[in-house]
């Protein structure tokens, strides 16, 4: 059984920054994919950005610049740090582990409002 665990939603105001943390426990394949995806209300949802166990790096379009991904192997888990937040980032923000197969975390939600 694998489990994800979020930290480090909340409100913040445009221009601010937010770190979210996620750990994973259980049996997971040393290669593998973590990462962040999120729903805004009424869309569909989206890759934020991803990174694979040896580095690999993708973002969304929409964050490059902004927000930073980092991993820390030892410890299961990924992070994501988002700079320079604006209103359209308002989302539940879901960590996301393609370990065999898809596991999803339970979602925090980040507001940016002023």
């Amino acid at each position: 059984q694998v489990q994800l665990v979020e930290s480090g939603g909340g409100l913040v105001q445009p221009g601010g920054s937010l770190r979210l943390s996620c750990t994973a426990s259980g049996s997971i394949r040393t290669s593998n994919i973590m990462g962040w995806y999120r729903q805004a209300p009424g869309k569909e949802r989206e890759l934020v950005a991803t990174a694979t166990t040896f580095g690999l790096i993708n973002y969304a379009d929409s964050v490059k610049g902004r927000f930073t991904i980092s991993r820390d192997n030892a410890k299961n888990s990924v992070y994501l740090q988002m700079n320079s937040l604006k209103p359209e980032d308002t989302a539940l923000y879901y960590c996301y582990l393609y370990s065999l197969k898809p596991y999803w975390g339970q979602g925090t939600r980040v507001t940016v409002s002023s």
